[in-house]
């Protein structure tokens, strides 16, 4: 099983990827440097070292994942086994619905008054104010 040590410290970007967050290390080593990922509430270099109870949050899209680190893994592992090294405290996803963007007919031509009052009014339902 390709667990760390306790001796040996296992960077940030290094567990996200084994624990299959990334699909590659550079990815979560370009998330962290990004500014995408939070190591206990501050904002984390690649290299830091994770040890069990430490939070991480990190942004994807469309939706935040809160992990907490229960345990430690330097290679990358299958799904199964990933998620023993976690615990999940992510908030639920938003349904696709409520992402769906309102999509008008191809050839329709420009949308009249009424439509754009009723496209407006659909998105203000669906996005947040932006300020």
């Amino acid at each position: 099983m390709p667990q760390a040590t306790p001796a040996s410290p296992v960077r940030v970007d290094a567990w996200l990827w084994g624990v299959r967050m990334y699909k590659t290390r550079s990815a979560a080593t370009a998330a962290c440097r990004a500014g995408h990922v939070r190591l206990n509430g501050q904002p984390a270099k690649a290299s830091q070292p994770v040890r069990p109870g430490d939070t991480i949050r990190l942004r994807q899209p469309g939706r935040e994942r809160i992990l907490e680190v229960t345990g430690l893994l330097s290679k990358r592992v299958g799904a199964p086994e990933a998620v023993r090294h976690y615990t999940d405290h992510s908030p639920a996803p938003v349904p696709r619905e409520l992402l769906a963007v309102p999509r008008r007919d191809r050839g329709a031509g420009r949308p009249t008054k009424r439509d754009r009052r009723q496209l407006d009014r659909l998105r203000q339902r669906t996005e947040p104010d932006p300020g």
